[in-house]
């Protein structure tokens, strides 16, 4: 009987949920946190710079997908990464909020973007620990295409 009258009294009440694009960030965000903490823990930041930018590069991946979606392009070399974030001075509808802000690599460096690029209609890259072209190592190329 007190279930029924709790029925009937009560208003209904809006349940919302998370976007996509929300889940997406709290599993990037998470993720760059254990790619992070668990190798330091275990003495190889190294190996945890190294995974930590390859998450970026997928993070920035998916926001380039995005922006295609919307746009039917990706973002010009001119562009650049800097069209996930900001609008450009030109204008332009729905340019930007694809991302709250551009990392920069492990290394403290920015990753480089061409469109189009050599291996596919983008190029995204970190030039690791060096932060030149080629290398071995800590030192080699973290790159979009190369998986």
């Amino acid at each position: 009987m007190l279930s029924q009258v709790h029925r009937r009294g009560a208003t209904r009440v809006r349940h919302r949920g998370f976007t996509l694009i929300e889940v997406m960030i709290v599993i990037v965000v998470l993720s760059v946190l254990a790619a992070l903490v668990v190798p330091n823990i275990m003495g190889r930041p190294d190996e945890a710079r190294i995974a930590a930018a390859k998450i970026d590069l997928r993070s920035i991946a998916n926001a380039l997908a995005l922006y295609k979606l919307d746009h039917h392009t990706y973002p010009t070399t001119n562009q650049g990464l800097e069209a996930l974030v900001n609008k450009p001075a030109a204008g332009g509808a729905g340019y930007g909020g694809y991302l709250q802000q551009l990392p920069k690599d492990p290394w403290g460096n920015e990753y480089l973007y061409l469109s189009p690029g050599a291996h596919g209609p983008y190029d995204l890259y970190s030039l690791g620990a060096d932060a030149r072209q080629g290398g071995s190592g800590v030192s080699a190329d973290i790159t979009s295409w190369e998986k």
